[in-house]
């Protein structure tokens, strides 16, 4: 069986806001620790029957790159669903909310 490990390293302020993210894997080809400004975190514990969740982001993370991170989160959590389930239908209306978030939070398509 093979294992892989990614480590994440949160540098904090004398706030405790997160100045700095930091991520890296074994199973990445880089194999340096890469700056991100933001993360979403989720874990099922199948005991307590509910999720565990950390969400971080950086303080100097701008509004716009936010907006743009939840949308991009919100499809692919659309796609990771269909993979789990198979359940199209509620996945086109996930899709569909994503495009009224776009519009309402005016995130250009890139």
């Amino acid at each position: 069986m093979k294992t892989a490990e990614i480590k994440l390293t949160i540098q904090l302020d004398d706030n405790n806001i997160p100045e700095n993210i930091l991520w890296e894997s074994t199973d990445s080809k880089n194999k340096e620790a890469l700056p991100v400004q933001a993360m979403m975190l989720s874990l099922w514990d199948k005991s307590y029957q509910n999720t565990l969740k950390i969400d971080l982001w950086t303080k100097d993370m701008p509004v716009d790159e936010m907006k743009r991170f939840f949308y991009e989160t919100l499809q692919t959590m659309g796609d990771t669903f269909l993979r789990a389930t198979g359940e199209k239908n509620i996945v086109e209306d996930l899709r569909d909310y994503c495009a009224h978030f776009a519009d309402k939070m005016e995130i250009k398509k890139q």
